[in-house]
Order: structure tokens, then C-alpha cells, then sequence
């Protein structure tokens, strides 16, 4: 997986790039044109400023924005370095003038000593023993522009994805409406801009381990195989394409009957023989709790099966898959970093409404070692 990291100076550059094509094709006046350029560079780096001043604040425990909603989902990976992590927001729209807007994300370890704000711009970095005050360098600290397309229920969703090394940390988030006035008169710090901060908790887990371990389970809505992998910079906002599958996660844990529960996950570190044999099997068992009118005395089918928990039910399983060189060709190695991809689609028709639990159970035949992952669902209207 790729890895969304930057400085504040890799963010200057990339508004700089949107200013020049903003600027209007076929200016006669040149020197009006380079003046209308630089109001607009000006204006973007003060909306950038803004941004990175609200994340200090935040990160100093002072007041920040709450003009709107944001919710957090992620879910990891393993990377070529680290552990990348894909995330979703969902940000209530309903409230803004403007659906374009500035999102900027800064992962700060958690036992790291709090850190000071960001210089100002006048303070240059420590600089052969000058002992000035360095700027703060932060494992991802990234500024996007984005577009925030509604959709139904006045959120819109956006993407992106970043790698640390395994580990605490507290991830900041700071989106905020975009100044798209090409006049000096845009002032970045004007009241018409809202704005709204996030701090959410993760704990990175380390899939370097040698043990036999999974991704995160992504429930999707859907999944699509695309005709060709995408670039790294596409992956920078598509960063649930896994190989040629193009997953979109689902908005919740919540589905139809009418609907398919889509799961996906990746398998690491299985038993792998010298001749780059490996045999692995993955099953997928549902418990239901009860509850009214539920199926408490409905007859357990007389299969093996994870241990039941306290106040559910067993209530169905799958066929289990199994993952080995027969099925996925000679060609594919793990120890080559090939990830075995499993996930099943599973009609929602014969689930009564009521709160679910699937426990994947994933064994390595040739070393014995099982693990389960657990996801919670519920079915509904």
C-alpha cells in the first residue's frame, strides 16, 4: 500500500499548483494576470495557515471550531513500511456555504511529549547551533483540498489514507470551507468560514510480527474489480483499492435484507515451505442475539463451530473457503508479499431483523495456529 504523508512546504506547493490553474486562460494583461496569481497564492496560504493554527490550538487543548459534525472510520493494512491506514470522514454538509474545503490530518504519537505549536513564520528552523526553535515534525501532517460532494442524508464522504509505524497515536483533523474569491478582499480568517476539528484515538498493529494475523474486516457496500491496478497518486484518494478490487465501505454496520454483507479482509504470514507451499482454510459462522422475536429455539445446525456468547445463539454458517498454490496458481507467494485476499458476499434474505455477530475463523493448516475476527452487523428496515 502507498503511504499520504507531507510538510506543511509539500502543502504550499500543492495549493501553488491549484492557484496557477485557476488563473484564466487567455488574460491579455499579463501584469494583471501575475497580480490576480499572486492575491490568489496569498489567499490560500493564509486558508492553509488557518487550517495548521487550528490544529495547534487543538493539540494545546485550547477552543477550536465545532461548526459541523465529523465522523471517523479506518480500517488497516499492511504496508511495505509500517501499517497503512485507509479512513473514511463523514461530514455533515447541511450546515456549510461552501462544499469546497481544505482537510488536514496530523498523526501525534501518543507517548510523545505534547509538542509544541508551529513556529511562526518569522522563527526559522534550528539552524547550526543557533538554538532557534525548531518547526515540530509529525509522522503525517498532510493538507488536501477536497470537494464535498453530498449525498443522501446531507453527508458527503471522503477518503484518503496514510502509513505510520505500529504504535498509540492521537490522529487531528481540521476541515474548513474554502475561500474561492479571487480578490484581496478574501480574507482566510473571515467568521463566513466554518470549520470543525476531530481527535481520534488509534492503535496501530504491527503485521511484521511473523504471526498469523489479518487486516481489519471491511464490511463494503460494494466492490468492484477494476481492468488494471491504479497509480500510486490515485491511490492517494482511492486508498481502499487493494490490488484490482475497488472497495467502497459500507456507511454503516447496518443492512437490508434486500442487501449483500460484503466482506473483505487480507491474510498474513501463513506457514509457507520452502517449495512455497501454504494451505489455508477460512469459515465464516453467524451468531444472532436474542431478543424479541428472535430464534432462540431455533435448532443449531450440527456443524463445528466457535463457542456461542453469552446472550446470542448460533445461527448459521457458510461453506468455508480455502486459500492454497492449487487455487491461486503457482505463481502467487506470500513470502513474496502476496496477501491472500478473502471475503465472502452473503445474501441478507433469511436474516430476520435483529444484531449479528460473524466470527471468521481463519486456520493455517500446515502449522495448526487459528485466530478469529469478529464483526458485529444488525438487520434492519
Amino acid at each position: 500500500m502507498g503511504t499520504v504523508t507531507g510538510v506543511w512546504s509539500r502543502a504550499v506547493v500543492a495549493l501553488g499548483l491549484a492557484v496557477v490553474a485557476a488563473v484564466p486562460p487567455g488574460a491579455q494583461d499579463q501584469k494583471s494576470d501575475v497580480k490576480q496569481r499572486d492575491r490568489l497564492e496569498q489567499s490560500q496560504r493564509q486558508e492553509g495557515q488557518a487550517v495548521l493554527t487550528i490544529a495547534d490550538a487543538a493539540l494545546a487543548g485550547k477552543p477550536v471550531p465545532a461548526d459541523f459534525q465529523i465522523r471517523w472510520q479506518n480500517e488497516f493494512l499492511k504496508a511495505r513500511q509500517g501499517t497503512f491506514v485507509p479512513f473514511t470522514l463523514t461530514i455533515d454538509v447541511s450546515a456549510l456555504g461552501a462544499l469546497s474545503a481544505l482537510m488536514y490530518v496530523r498523526a501525534v504519537p501518543r507517548d510523545a511529549v505534547t509538542a509544541p505549536a508551529r513556529p511562526a513564520k518569522n522563527r526559522k528552523s534550528t539552524e547550526k547551533g543557533r538554538g532557534e526553535t525548531p518547526e515540530v515534525q509529525y509522522p503525517v501532517d498532510a493538507i488536501f483540498p477536497v470537494e464535498l460532494k453530498p449525498e443522501s442524508g446531507g453527508v458527503a464522504r471522503i477518503s484518503r489514507g496514510f502509513s505510520v509505524a505500529p504504535g498509540d497515536y492521537d490522529i487531528y483533523i481540521v476541515v474548513r470551507e474554502r475561500s474561492l474569491q479571487t480578490t484581496s478582499t478574501a480574507s482566510s480568517r473571515g467568521p463566513q468560514m466554518k470549520a470543525a476539528v476531530l481527535v481520534q484515538p488509534i492503535s496501530v498493529p504491527n503485521f511484521w510480527s511473523g504471526e498469523l494475523t489479518t487486516s481489519t474486516v471491511i464490511l463494503a457496500d460494494r466492490l468492484n474489480v477494476l481492468s488494471e491496478p491504479i497509480s500510486p497518486d490515485e491511490l492517494v484518494e482511492r486508498p481502499y483499492v487493494i490490488g484490482q478490487n475497488d472497495i467502497t465501505p459500507a456507511a454503516d454496520f447496518r443492512f437490508r435484507k434486500d442487501e449483500e454483507l460484503i466482506v473483505v479482509f487480507l491474510v498474513y504470514n501463513p506457514t509457507v515451505t520452502p517449495d512455497k507451499k501454504f494451505d489455508i482454510q477460512v469459515e465464516y459462522h453467524f451468531f444472532r442475539r436474542n431478543g424479541p422475536g428472535g430464534r432462540a429455539d431455533t435448532p443449531v445446525p450440527a456443524v463445528p463451530h466457535p463457542p456461542e456468547r453469552d446472550g446470542e445463539k448460533y445461527f448459521n454458517h457458510t461453506d468455508p473457503q480455502r486459500f492454497n498454490p492449487a487455487i491461486m496458481g503457482a505463481q502467487f507467494d506470500p513470502n513474496a508479499g502476496h496477501p491472500v485476499m478473502a471475503g465472502q458476499g452473503i445474501p441478507l434474505a433469511g436474516f430476520d431483523f435483529g444484531d449479528y455477530r460473524l466470527a471468521i475463523k481463519i486456520t493455517d493448516l500446515l502449522s495448526g495456529q487459528s485466530i478469529t475476527r469478529d464483526v458485529h452487523f444488525t438487520v434492519g428496515s
